[in-house]
């Protein structure tokens, strides 16, 4: 195994149980150690091997040379008048991303990216409309719980191990991520890391149906469908993505995602967008489309962003809607809008992004000439 030049040290943070084995093995070290490097790093918090103290002082020695444990970095921080924390992060190269973390009575849920930006450029979405730049490593997807865990607990006691569930609801499509996502939910549930339940980490989706699957098979953690509309030339307006992966085809995943756990349900976000998928007429298609599919809605107010030409639906437009499918026996919530005084509610994460899209330049052009036009 190759370990490391000195030019360019191992990271640690981004090592699952199975990778730090491996590593550690390829040292001539037991794989017991292995255990003892991750509860250090993820549970104590710690980034200097010299503190490691049930470590010997040889293999505390040798991990400084060809190792390191780097967080990405946080920039800034708000805080918003419910609470709610929003951090910018940077990363190493440069590039920017976002994370929110979410304190309510009985849990505490932090809000992750799994890229930086987003490649599937969906309609209604701010963080699609800045481009995409890169994936994320594991070690920068794991970090922002490594960091939010270390600035809950010394900003403020009684959130001190606050963190009881994980969304990857962040920037970007985190099954176009998995060689990384997976690794770092690993470590997630990992008893000697941050033992979440499977019950408690959710990933999102746009329905990019192969990652569904290779998903299902590697970790069988809670999954979230961003659908927002209820037929195919709706949807591929709203989400390109589906133009590939189609409804009929992403029902059929959906039903196949938890077939061996009935008791379990997919969460179908819905962005209630007024005149657009907002009527009873579409809240009809929604509950043929879900008939026999294990799904509980989730409404979600639009949150606006500039340039945008989409309005938030009224709120008696949504109590409607949400009335329709709870009489058809789908369960249906209304989620509430939290952090938006500091542009951290869904669909509103903006990092700064190195964007190989050139998505933005495109978007400044377009308003530009509309602009003249208009004149």
């Amino acid at each position: 195994m190759n370990l490391a030049s000195p030019q360019q040290k191992i990271n640690l943070l981004g090592l699952d149980l199975a990778a730090m084995r491996a590593f550690l093995e390829g040292m001539g070290e037991k794989p017991f150690r292995a255990l003892q490097l991750i509860q250090w790093i993820h549970t104590k918090g710690l980034t200097q091997f010299s503190e490691m103290s049930n470590l010997s002082k040889s293999l505390r020695e040798s991990l400084a040379n060809i190792a390191t444990i780097q967080a990405p970095e946080i920039i800034h921080q708000n805080i918003a008048t419910d609470g709610t924390y929003k951090w910018l992060i940077r990363l190493s190269d440069g590039n920017c991303i976002e994370s929110v973390f979410i304190p309510e009575k009985t849990r505490g849920t932090l809000c992750i990216s799994s890229q930086v930006g987003c490649i599937l450029n969906c309609d209604f979405c701010s963080t699609g409309k800045q481009g995409f730049s890169r994936n994320l490593t594991t070690a920068e997807i794991i970090g922002q719980l490594w960091l939010a865990v270390r600035v809950l607990s010394t900003n403020n006691k009684e959130h001190d191990r606050a963190i009881t569930n994980v969304v990857f609801m962040g920037m970007g499509e985190p099954l176009l991520n998995l060689d990384q996502v997976i690794p770092a939910i690993n470590l997630m549930r990992h008893d000697n890391a941050y033992g979440l339940s499977k019950y408690r980490i959710t990933v999102s989706t746009a329905g990019v149906i192969p990652g569904m699957q290779t998903l299902r098979l590697a970790t069988d953690t809670a999954l979230a469908l961003s659908l927002h509309a209820t037929n195919d030339t709706l949807r591929n307006e709203l989400v390109p993505l589906n133009k590939k992966y189609p409804l009929a085809a992403l029902m059929i995943a959906c039903k196949d995602y938890f077939k061996n756990e009935p008791r379990r349900s997919i969460i179908m976000e819905y962005v209630m967008l007024a005149g657009v998928n907002d009527t009873i007429a579409h809240a009809k298609e929604l509950i043929c489309l879900l008939q026999d599919v294990p799904a509980k809605v989730n409404l979600i107010p639009f949150n606006t962003f500039p340039n945008t030409t989409y309005q938030q639906s009224d709120p008696e437009t949504i109590h409607r809607f949400q009335e329709k499918l709870i009489s058809a026996g789908i369960f249906t919530s209304i989620r509430r809008t939290r952090g938006d005084d500091i542009t951290a509610a869904c669909g509103q994460l903006v990092g700064d992004v190195q964007d190989r899209t050139k998505r933005q330049q495109r978007e400044r052009e377009r308003i530009e000439q509309s602009s003249r036009e208009r004149v």
